[in-house]
């Protein structure tokens, strides 16, 4: 069996819909696990969202193309968990959802807490934004 098909059928047996490459890594050599990866998603079973990041795929039910299976921010929440970073809801969402504000989010921002996280997550043209618990020195006159 090629390592493609050992690869497609790991992937078809994971829960959820993010699939790292460490998860997939001690299948082959680099190169090899590279390639694997390339021809994946050539054949739209996969979309890479990230370095080392890829997100399973369906097809749209308005185009009939091949999407990623979950939005910006599930997918996002998805990767995080799975690389053991943990994170909340970024300060404009927080104060929507308490009701401080009537004003929507417009970009999806996650509050990493104390973390530094420089990690690229683009879905459909959509990126993550980061935002942390740190404050910036003020400017002293």
């Amino acid at each position: 069996m090629r390592l493609q098909e050992r690869m497609l059928r790991s992937i078809k047996q994971r829960t959820g819909n993010i699939i790292l490459r460490a998860d997939v890594a001690k299948m082959g050599s680099p190169s090899q696990v590279s390639w694997a990866l390339k021809e994946l998603q050539s054949k739209g079973v996969l979309v890479r969202i990230g370095t080392g990041v890829y997100a399973k795929t369906r097809k749209s039910s308005f185009t009939g193309s091949t999407i990623p299976a979950g939005s910006l921010e599930t997918l996002a929440a998805e990767t995080l968990r799975k690389l053991g970073i943990s994170v909340s809801a970024g300060s404009a969402a927080a104060a929507y959802n308490s009701g401080q504000t009537t004003q929507l989010p417009g970009t999806f921002v996650a509050n990493t807490g104390q973390r530094r996280i420089s990690r690229k997550i683009a879905v459909g043209g959509r990126s993550v934004v980061y935002e942390n618990n740190y404050s910036r020195p003020e400017a002293s006159a």
